[in-house]
């Protein structure tokens, strides 16, 4: 059995802006009925700004609350931030789903480019046009691109068959594109890569921290100095502005330990002192 957040359960029981919008100035659908999951979602725009929106989905009770937060996330935000949504924040926002379920954000963030792309019709979207127009469909059953699922793979750093089934759906009905998905996982799938030496690891978190992340502290008045590294713990001080920031803690989560992880080893797990 699945463990769900409270807000998960929340939005399954209580579902927010339930049903359609007459006149919506952009709709976009995600999904088949014949397969099992499907949403539409309807928006109001109004000088650039989402003041309405609402959803129709047929599936689980993770479907119906990625549909239904994802309503909330984007009601009163100009349509610039909407775009930039992706089906993680879509995830975090109901604090998490299970590995199974994380589709049901995939189909939410679907039907949401869906609905942008309908709405800027024919112009440039480099933000929405994720997904090649030209890009071979690997799974027919939900209409899911080889880009997609390479997307996934290398973004997520999936390296199982069972971890794209979850994620991104495709292979989860019929099951004859699994040979084909088993193909990208070999292609794209990042390789295990030796281990670092405490010296190397040592030297490699240095390099980054002064050839990325420092800089870019640097432009805010701020910088940052590496103290010690214990195994997989990595603690260091903020200086200059950065320093006194309210916001310190954000800096050390979002940005610094996301960069090692993204650079190094994503159990990195980075301490201010």
């Amino acid at each position: 059995m699945w463990k769900y957040s409270d807000k998960v359960m929340d939005h399954y029981r209580h579902p927010r802006n339930v049903g359609s919008i007459d006149n919506a100035d952009a709709v976009g659908v995600a999904g088949s009925l014949a397969c099992g999951d499907s949403l539409k979602i309807y928006l109001k725009i109004e000088n650039g700004i989402v003041v309405d929106a609402k959803f129709q989905t047929f599936g689980c009770g993770s479907a119906v609350a990625s549909s239904s937060v994802l309503t909330e996330m984007v009601i009163g935000k100009p349509v610039e931030e909407v775009k930039k949504i992706t089906n993680q924040d879509i995830a975090d926002e109901l604090d998490g789903l299970p590995p199974e379920k994380m589709h049901c954000s995939v189909m939410g963030h679907e039907a949401l480019v869906d609905a942008l792309k309908n709405y800027f019709k024919e112009e440039e979207l480099e933000e929405v046009n994720e997904e090649k127009t030209q890009s071979k469909v690997v799974c027919t059953c939900f209409n899911i691109t080889e880009d997609v699922i390479k997307d996934a793979i290398i973004n997520k750093s999936l390296t199982t068959l069972d971890e794209v089934v979850n994620y991104t759906k495709a292979g989860s009905a019929c099951g004859r594109c699994k040979d084909t998905i088993k193909g990208l996982i070999e292609k794209y799938a990042v390789k295990d890569t030796p281990k670092l030496s405490p010296a190397q690891l040592i030297l490699k978190i240095n390099k980054v921290i002064e050839n990325v992340i420092a800089p870019e502290l640097q432009k805010d008045g701020g910088d940052i100095e590496l103290v010690d590294i214990e195994d997989n713990r990595v603690f260091v001080k903020l200086q200059g502005r950065c320093s006194q920031c309210k916001n310190s803690v954000l800096t050390i989560k979002a940005f610094v330990e996301t960069t090692l992880r993204d650079k190094i080893n994503k159990d990195i797990e980075v301490v201010q002192v």
